[in-house]
């Protein structure tokens, strides 16, 4: 079989890599190839709980979580279709010994241009009459964010990079990187070789097993990330923004438009070989969940579960993800270990990677704090108004 040839390989059919594919094909690069082991948004996107916030405690984070923001707001006109945006506001809950870091958060998205302000625990019943304020609790509230339809949001961008001439191959594994020297020179594939000098590996969980045989060690790991779906009871209002809940180690929103979505922070990451994992979760996180949701929304207590699932994601060394070129190879570019968090930042990640690789510099959002080499610079990335760390991946 002959080899083809792209300007560009996408290795991964998640959202960041569809964006990546599409904005790289917008550019102007020719056979941009976006290169999908199974199917579009078969890892962690295709489970995400696909939260669009902004919500974050530094500023690059906060500018992709904006200019992404537009994206979902504007999409039929910047992308084309429907992504599924449900505009329903979002609350952001910190415990009183946090106020500080909250307000410095809130502070810094306002420097950025979001929308988003702090609210009284009156304020926030009004909102979402269901929740459960604590004592000494602080609330944010985001009116303009709330949550998408990860796969819509995905297939949208994959549609549109086919109508700028990329070609998406499906049921395709990448095997191995080719490089000659230091430099990148193809991709095989388990339907041939694909020569091409610009490699983008957005693999999720499987990015290791292309790193590891190029002796590229990011110190990022395979993860498990859990959900469950409770029904709600009658006590239950209507009203329901999406919620991060730094307090409770928890993340919710609504779905069917009768049933809270949600995942709970329970002990140390859990790390699964992506493999083969389990794609549901056990009672024991069910009833977790159901426990930790019902501390900011009391009639979870008496809902029934709905439905679950779990998938594996790839987290980092400091919570934070890795973006940018890979310095052992000219060509070779990466987004990875982001913990589960990018969905909401997909549209700008796509952007500047294909700004990064086209014109050798992100313009729209500067890329350098998420430089793959800040491990090997003994700079891992910290935030002085994090919450917790124990909490830093509790939004997906």
């Amino acid at each position: 079989m002959a080899a083809r040839t792209a300007d560009a390989v996408v290795v991964g059919g998640g959202v960041n890599g569809a964006s990546t594919a599409f904005h790289l094909a917008k550019a102007g690069l020719k056979n941009v190839s976006l290169v999908e082991r199974w199917h579009l948004g078969a890892g962690a996107t295709g489970k995400s709980g696909a939260l669009v916030r902004m919500h974050y405690s530094n500023i690059p984070e906060t500018q992709l979580a904006f200019t992404s923001l537009r994206y979902f707001e504007n999409w039929s006109d910047i992308v084309g279709g429907d992504c599924g945006f449900q505009q329903v506001g979002t609350l952001v809950f910190a415990a009183g010994e946090h106020r500080e870091h909250l307000e410095a958060n809130l502070e810094i998205q306002r420097q950025v241009g979001v929308n988003s302000r702090l609210v009284t625990a009156e304020e926030a019943l009004e909102l979402d009459p269901s929740v459960n304020v604590a004592e000494g609790d602080v609330v944010g509230y985001e009116p303009d964010s709330g949550y998408a339809d990860p796969s819509a949001t995905t297939y949208g961008f994959a549609k549109a990079a086919r109508d700028f001439g990329a070609v998406v191959l499906e049921d395709t594994r990448v095997l191995r990187i080719l490089t000659e020297g230091d430099r990148v020179t193809g991709v095989e594939t388990t339907t041939g070789i694909i020569e091409t000098s610009v490699v983008v590996v957005v693999a999720g969980a499987w990015a290791n097993q292309l790193f590891e045989p190029l002796g590229i060690d990011l110190g990022v790991y395979p993860r498990q990330s859990r959900i469950a779906i409770f029904r709600w009871s009658r006590d239950r209002s209507s009203l329901h923004p999406t919620c991060i809940d730094h307090a409770n180690h928890l993340w919710a929103r609504p779905i069917d438009g009768n049933c809270t979505l949600g995942g709970a922070e329970m002990g140390p990451p859990l790390l699964v070989d992506p493999e083969e994992f389990p794609e549901s979760v056990d009672q024991d996180y069910i009833d977790f969940t159901r426990q930790q949701l019902a501390k900011r929304y009391p009639s979870i207590a008496r809902s029934s579960a709905r439905g679950n699932w779990a998938c594996a994601l790839m987290g980092s060394p400091d919570s934070r993800p890795i973006i940018g070129a890979l310095e052992q190879y000219d060509g070779l570019y990466t987004m990875t270990g982001d913990n589960g968090t990018s969905f909401k930042t997909a549209p700008a990640i796509g952007k500047c990677l294909a700004e990064l690789i086209v014109s050798g510099e992100a313009t729209t959002v500067d890329l350098s704090p998420f430089r793959p080499s800040r491990f090997a610079e003994g700079k891992p990335w910290l935030d002085a108004t994090d919450y917790d760390l124990e909490d830093a991946s509790v939004s997906r």
